[in-house]
């Protein structure tokens, strides 16, 4: 599909890409979402926790929603989500990627931008467990990076996944990761290299054999922890590896459901090969949606919902609505 014109036109304020992407952090907050919390045990003896909210009446139609780099279910764009989708009739279930539900996981392993495996697994007990006949999926950041390759690598889909929205997605990691080292970066780079570092840590007194502190000391970029820790904890030869097997650019071709990708055009986090244009040209399930403003995750508009929020339900909605037809005709 060709790209779509957006219609996010926000608050002059926040056409400003650097405060639509901190503003949303340290001053939004989500009230009123009740989250139950279900561990999910893995096949290699791990864990995932995904907490659950639900629609007042009854649903049939659930989201999945998966967080970023170093995020939780419980950031706000994150319960963001939920509470809108929970509010129009739908139950949502967000996903706390391996080491991020406040709990060391079990495995020197925890997560990274391309563990589609770990997804497959959610929703393989999702189906079997609950019953939605309708599943649609939203990743943010990362998160997208890994719905993105999910749907398009070529695995078995259960027919219940209907439909998927990836929200500034990092296409092209490597890429991404050029961005980020940018000086106009520098103040987020260091926070994340901060986050990751003490995460590391934390590993090294459960692995001290696998990890060491002054390996993890000598860190001095996110390239840096790829390579030491993200790289060969998951099975690759180091981050350039990484980057080129996991970066969901490659798999965009061949995603067989409605899947739109929101990166906004002030993502000071993507790069220009984030933007996969001609991928959403060639491939008529796909849909690239690029608004001027928005930030990294920001989209804010005046009032509870974000953009994001509404227009991830939106698309949700109009994609089942067409599925829903086409069954209708395949049968007359």
């Amino acid at each position: 599909m060709p790209v779509i014109t957006s219609t996010y036109t926000p608050p002059r304020i926040f056409r400003n890409g650097y405060i639509s992407t901190i503003y949303p952090s340290l001053f939004r907050k989500v009230n009123g979402i009740q989250q139950k919390r279900e561990r999910v045990e893995l096949d290699d003896g791990d864990f995932i926790d995904i907490d659950w909210s639900y629609a007042e009446k009854k649903s049939n139609t659930l989201a999945i929603i998966i967080h970023g780099l170093e995020g939780n279910a419980q950031r706000q764009y994150i319960t963001g989500l939920a509470k809108h989708l929970n509010q129009k009739g739908w139950d949502a279930v967000a996903v706390n990627l391996r080491n991020c539900s406040g709990e060391v996981n079990r495995l020197y392993r925890s997560y990274n931008a391309g563990v589609s495996d770990d997804l497959d697994q959610i929703i393989k007990h999702i189906v079997s467990t609950y019953n939605y006949p309708s599943i649609s999926i939203c990743g943010f950041s990362l998160g997208g990076n890994i719905m993105l390759k999910y749907l398009g690598e070529g695995r078995s889909i259960p027919v219940n996944i209907k439909t998927g929205v990836a929200i500034s997605a990092p296409c092209d990691l490597y890429d991404s990761l050029l961005a980020i080292n940018k000086p106009n970066n520098f103040i987020y780079e260091k926070r994340f290299i901060r986050h990751l570092k003490a995460k590391l840590m934390e590993r090294q007194v459960v692995f001290p054999d696998k990890i060491s502190i002054s390996d993890i000391k000598g860190c001095r970029s996110l390239m840096d922890i790829d390579d030491l820790y993200t790289s060969r904890a998951h099975g690759y030869t180091d981050a350039i590896d990484y980057y080129t097997q996991c970066s969901s650019k490659q798999f965009l071709k061949t995603i067989t459901i409605p899947t739109l990708i929101i990166n906004a055009k002030n993502d000071s986090f993507l790069g220009d090969l984030c933007y996969p244009i001609d991928e959403a040209k060639e491939n008529s399930n796909l849909f690239l949606e690029i608004p001027n403003y928005g930030g990294h995750v920001g989209f804010f508009l005046p009032g509870k919902t974000y953009y994001n929020e509404a227009r991830t339900l939106d698309f949700f909605e109009k994609s089942n609505a067409n599925n829903l037809t086409k069954k209708v005709f395949s049968y007359l």
